[in-house]
């Protein structure tokens, strides 16, 4: 009997609980069919500023759930989507702005104001919205004014773009260095293709690229069997090129290239434009290259201009000057009548072009210091001594600019960068071991402290040298010797020793401090930028060994060419260390980067020394002597060892070489420095180029 009962009151509670449970839904139930939507609460100020919110997150779908479909003319979703989306994704809509002016409850119509931004400006309107009331609440009456006034059904949004053309790079004489070419754009017709995938196959090997690569652009969307289809961009072979009874290699290979090429049925040949570099790899380190940019780029240069179809300044000039020289590509959106008559403008952005860059460049020094060096690891500084004006900067080997514009493989650009001569590394813009090039400034420092006395003979002492048996096996070593032992024989035979002496007698701190004001530790005044030269790897010369080898160009001393240049050129400025610069100016008014880094009678003192170095038959430069000019400089060869037991280690050969008349037309100073001249000569094998550099400078 417990049983039975205890069994029914179970029984009630799960029925209990049945019923309870029965209510809540009900009660849920009615709450969701009694609470209002959204936009049932909305009125139709809310209504129409959400209706424009979607806009600019494309959400077209929500944006026709605000519609009255029938009160809009039934039109379909789809096409409500199509017809939006092309106007605001083609006119690239943002920032949209609005505020009601009126609203006439009576007509249930909101007066409002509409502004935003398009890749032609912004756009700014008085527009009128109308709204039906049911149940459901309002909804909005939509027919193609709501996108702009005057556009009726069928018109159409029209946007025009005008590309800016990129600026030029030229030298000081007006010759370009980067500006507009003209390329072959290799595509395929894919209608007319036979044999498809070993055609293909055969098409990337002749350009040197993927045939997934072909693949992917043949199943592209847009593209239909009379397409043509762009593949690759090569260079445009001229009539020239074609008629050459004995053409060189570069020209043979895409003669020929492009005759396998044309014997393809479904292959054609357009001419495009292109960002060309007429000098090639003789410029390359100065002018850099353009690319295409990158989904990265876009996203850093927002709001700067920049499209899809942009290229941006990747290295060099092209990248140091990119805000001028890129220009702005102009913009026009206007409204066409059925008949493709224009209607209306609605904005214009007039296109700006890019800026012209003129260098100071010469184009023939560039090219000749090119020639020159172009088997050798080199970099050279061509500088007017006089107004700091730099004629040319050079780096050997080097690469070509062109390369990056007709699009590289990765096999090209791996072969590029693994390259064991590094073609890619820019060597003028970094500090090498001066050796003896760097006597002429412990000279200067030297008598300027008043440490040296250009009369002092310091002895005799053989063909090697240590202070005393406190250097261990250390010893300084020379190639010459010589009678009197003063400045400038030490300069005309080049003497290590002298100048370790020299460098002790300065002393550490004074020479420290001589060399911090000429320069060292600072950053050189120059458009583009270039490495600190340095005096010691710490803060200081730490040793008595370090100091002596400090003399001579050796240590721990390590400098830029185009600094090196920029002291040189005090010699020729009563003391005055020139200001150097890359921006031509027609009228040059020199600048002094350090005025007064030696006194006037220093500087006539080491000129007249490097005039000796040159004109002396004894010099080290006499090799660079010319009879009509007089010249001046001084050589030098820098070791480049491991440690000082290095037997195996490599030379740098350096030479300077200056004009001293001021009243000259054409003066120039060149530095250049050339790896690995051990067992070639050392620095004579530099001052026979330069020799030669000088000889076409001075008769051009």
């Amino acid at each position: 009997m417990k049983y039975k009962n205890r069994k029914r009151k179970i029984y009630n509670i799960i029925c209990l609980c049945i019923i309870i449970i029965g209510i809540i839904a009900g009660a849920v139930i009615c709450v969701s069919v009694f609470i209002p939507q959204n936009n049932i609460l909305e009125t139709p100020e809310e209504l129409i500023a959400r209706y424009y919110g979607y806009i600019p997150e494309q959400k077209y779908n929500c944006m026709y759930n605000i519609l009255d479909i029938e009160a809009s003319g039934n039109i379909s979703q789809e096409d409500y989507i199509e017809r939006n989306s092309s106007i605001y994704e083609s006119i690239e809509i943002q920032n949209i702005k609005l505020k009601i002016k009126k609203y006439d409850k009576e007509q249930r119509s909101i007066l409002y104001n509409i502004s935003f931004d398009t890749k032609a400006g912004n756009i700014c309107f008085v527009n009128r919205a109308v709204f039906t009331e049911g149940e459901d609440g309002y909804k909005l009456v939509w027919d193609d004014t709501m996108i702009f006034p005057d556009l009726d059904a069928l018109d159409k949004v029209r946007v025009f773009s005008i590309k800016a053309e990129r600026g030029k790079i030229k030298d000081r004489n007006g010759y370009i260095l980067a500006g507009k070419g003209i390329a072959s754009s290799v595509g395929i017709v894919p209608g007319k293709l036979k044999n498809k995938k070993q055609v293909i196959k055969e098409i990337a090997k002749l350009l040197e690229t993927e045939p997934e690569v072909i693949k992917k652009k043949l199943s592209a969307k847009w593209v239909k069997k009379d397409s043509f289809v762009p593949i690759k961009t090569i260079p445009k072979l001229k009539e020239t090129d074609l008629l050459m009874p004995e053409p060189d290699k570069k020209v043979l290979f895409e003669r020929e290239r492009q005759e396998k090429l044309l014997a393809i049925p479904g292959i054609m040949f357009l001419d495009t434009e292109i960002r060309e570099y007429p000098l090639g790899k003789a410029a390359s380190h100065i002018t850099g290259y353009v690319q295409s940019v990158t989904a990265e780029d876009l996203e850093k240069h927002a709001g700067e201009g920049y499209t899809i179809n942009s290229v941006i300044g990747r290295s060099g000039v092209e990248s140091l000057f990119e805000r001028e020289l890129k220009g702005i590509d102009g913009c026009r959106i206007y409204i066409t009548d059925p008949d493709g008559k224009e209607k209306k403008e609605l904005v214009y952005k007039p296109v700006e072009h890019g800026k012209d860059i003129q260098l100071s460049i010469d184009s023939g020094m560039q090219e000749e210091l090119y020639r020159q060096y172009e088997n050798d690891k080199s970099c050279s500084v061509a500088i007017n001594q006089y107004t700091g004006e730099v004629l040319a900067l050079v780096s050997t080997p080097s690469y070509d600019s062109n390369s990056f514009i007709s699009g590289m493989t990765e096999k090209q650009w791996a072969s590029l960068n693994n390259n064991k001569d590094k073609p890619l590394y820019n060597r003028f813009r970094q500090t090498w071991c001066p050796g003896s090039v760097f006597k002429p400034v412990i000279a200067a420092a030297g008598l300027q402290a008043g440490k040296i006395n250009q009369t002092k003979d310091y002895g005799t002492e053989g063909l090697s040298w240590q202070k005393d048996s406190s250097w261990g096996s250390y010893y300084i070593t020379t190639l010459h010797t010589y009678k009197p032992v003063i400045l400038e024989n030490a300069l005309i035979y080049s003497d290590n020793i002298y100048f370790a002496k020299a460098a002790l007698e300065i002393g550490a701190k004074k020479l420290e401090s001589s060399l911090k004001n000429i320069g060292f530790n600072k950053k050189i005044p120059f458009e583009i930028n270039m490495p600190e030269s340095q005096y010691s790897n710490s803060n200081r010369i730490e040793t008595e060994i370090q100091l002596a080898d400090s003399g001579y160009g050796q240590g721990q001393v390590l400098v830029n060419p185009l600094h090196m240049a920029c002291i040189y050129s005090a010699f020729c400025n009563n003391g005055n260390i020139i200001k150097p610069y890359i921006i031509y100016q027609k009228e040059p008014e020199p600048e002094y980067w350090i005025p007064d880094a030696f006194s006037n009678k220093v500087s006539e003192i080491v000129l007249e020394g490097l005039e000796k170095v040159v004109n002396s038959q004894n010099g080290t430069g006499y090799l660079a002597h010319r009879d009509d000019t007089i010249l001046a400089g001084k050589t030098g060869t820098a070791e480049i060892k491991i440690s000082k037991d290095d037997a195996s280690g490599t030379e740098l050969g350096w030479f300077v070489v200056f004009t001293t008349d001021k009243n000259i037309k054409d003066p120039v100073l060149i530095i250049s420095m050339a790896e690995d001249v051990k067992g070639r000569g050392g620095s004579s094998y530099v001052v026979k180029k330069s020799r030669d550099i000088m000889e076409k400078w001075l008769e051009k």
